[in-house]
């Protein structure tokens, strides 16, 4: 009997982490966040680049091997996948200094041959990605699980959309409890889940441009009874759509095949991806200044009149915070900043400790920035040394070499080509983008993994410059770290918790 099918269910906890950046949410500390009576949520994103790299470091700790062998005693079928990939990138001792990461292959998907009849055409990941995807999420959401029985989440970002079948289906294996999706709409994540507790095959739609209107609909096809053989049905986590409008919240909950457990609610003032403003502004050079008014807001009465359970995200993460959402009728609050922040965030150490100094000295600044290949806002902390510095921004060769913002496009031959905003000009152009879309517009891949302390070396010893994505409401930040006794620079997420519940 699988023990996650077991599990008593539980209130829903009033206090969520934010699934933030590539491992800036890491299991360590979401762990503790769920062990102190909130929802520990990791990060989805990019595992499946992360952990080839830590096992190239040597696998500090254990952690990999852990977890890899966790999966490969309860996924009997998956066992010899697991350990080539294991050794395929195992360094003992780690690697070099100053010697590069060896290359993860992106996500490309292949055409499913004969999987259904009719127009629509279904796609895969080559067996390896498809094992390596699932074996990532499945290895952070267990790690976040192990040695307790209180609940874990994980976010994915519907853009980042061709590992998502894959990595959803691991961390099920794992017994993710919560699952929170945002940057798109996350319409057919509901089915999803429910055919991957059962081990049936799923499909996500997958946006392609140049497609013939013609040509059928494009998916992302998970087959799991050719990757785990099936077996007991795991129970379905519960699905937090991430929304920033009563217009979407509404039309999610209108029909039961979209209808999510609950929704975040997130404001313009959140960390990372922003949804764009209703009136588009310009700056005197024509750039998007992503000016926020109160028609941007969510109507949080309407949607506490849906009568589902709501959290509140973006700037909810202060001093009472949390009483002040359970007014306004949320079961409580998403925090991103002051988690980031925290001394058990996956945010490189050295990093971490200059932005508190900023902070602390009132010199941080986070501004809207249209450095994200996916054209959405994205918030930006100014930090020297990151790429928000534009010495640093323009001193970085383009180049596209992990590819999870990529868009999909088809070729004169059919089969599904890739492109980047924040690859080299001519290549892009090349691949029938618009020159403009790459103005301005950064690798945030490389940047985010440098983030958090995984930076890629290249050519000629240049090493990736991090960026720093933070929410806009420092102050509360600024507050918490302050209160400290001992004019301490850092706080725990513990700190982070009382805080929010309405401590000093």
């Amino acid at each position: 009997m699988n023990i996650e099918n077991k599990a008593p269910t539980l209130p829903d906890p009033a206090m969520i982490s934010g699934g933030m950046g590539v491992r800036i949410s890491w299991w360590v500390m979401s762990r503790i966040v769920s062990m102190m009576g909130g929802l520990g949520v990791v990060s989805g994103t990019g595992l499946e680049i992360v952990y080839p790299r830590l096992l190239q470091d040597g696998d500090p700790g254990g952690h990999v091997r852990r977890a890899f062998s966790e999966l490969a005693r309860r996924q009997p079928a998956l066992a010899s996948d697991v350990w080539e990939i294991f050794d395929k990138y195992y360094i003992e001792g780690g690697r070099p200094p100053g010697a590069p990461y060896k290359h993860v292959p992106p996500c490309r998907l292949t055409r499913m041959e004969n999987f259904r009849p009719g127009p629509d055409s279904f796609w895969e990941l080559p067996r390896e990605m498809q094992v390596l995807v699932l074996a990532a999420n499945f290895a952070e959401v267990w790690l976040a699980k192990e040695g307790h029985d209180k609940p874990v989440g994980i976010n994915f970002l519907r853009k980042v959309e061709r590992p998502l079948p894959w990595a959803l289906y691991g961390a099920m294996l794992a017994g993710a409890a919560y699952v929170l999706v945002g940057a798109g709409s996350p319409d057919e994540l509901p089915a999803m889940i429910e055919k991957l507790s059962r081990h049936e095959p799923a499909g996500m739609s997958l946006k392609v441009y140049g497609e013939r209107s013609d040509s059928g609909a494009y998916y992302a096809a998970v087959r799991p009874g050719e990757l785990t053989g099936g077996g007991e049905a795991l129970r379905p986590p519960k699905f937090l759509a991430i929304v920033s409008s009563f217009g979407l919240a509404q039309a999610l909950a209108a029909d039961p095949a979209t209808r999510p457990y609950g929704f975040v609610v997130e404001g313009s003032d959140a960390g990372g991806h922003n949804a764009p403003p209703a009136k588009m502004r310009f700056d005197a050079d024509g750039k998007p200044a992503f000016v926020y008014t109160e028609q941007d807001k969510a109507d949080i009465g309407a949607i506490a009149g849906l009568g589902m359970p709501f959290w509140l995200a973006g700037a909810y993460g202060r001093r009472g915070g949390l009483p002040a959402a359970q007014a306004a009728g949320a079961v409580g609050v998403q925090f991103g900043t002051l988690a980031a922040l925290s001394g058990q965030s996956g945010m490189e150490p050295g990093l971490r400790s200059r932005v508190l100094k900023m902070l602390a000295a009132g010199e941080l600044k986070v501004t809207n920035s249209v450095v994200s290949p996916t054209g959405f806002p994205f918030k930006v902390a100014q930090v020297p040394g990151t790429i928000s510095e534009e010495a640093v921004f323009q001193a970085r060769p383009r180049r596209c070499d992990i590819g999870l913002l990529q868009v999909n496009y088809l070729k004169p031959d059919g089969s599904l080509g890739y492109r980047c905003p924040a690859e080299p000009v001519d290549a892009f152009v090349a691949k029938g983008g618009r020159a403009k879309n790459t103005e301005g517009r950064g690798c945030l891949c490389n940047a985010l993994l440098a983030a958090t302390g995984l930076p890629q070396v290249c050519a000629g010893g240049y090493v990736e410059p991090p960026i720093v994505t933070l929410g806009e409401d420092l102050a509360s930040a600024r507050e918490l770290l302050s209160s400290l006794s001992g004019g301490k620079e850092s706080y725990s997420i513990g700190k982070a918790l009382g805080f929010i519940k309405g401590g000093a």
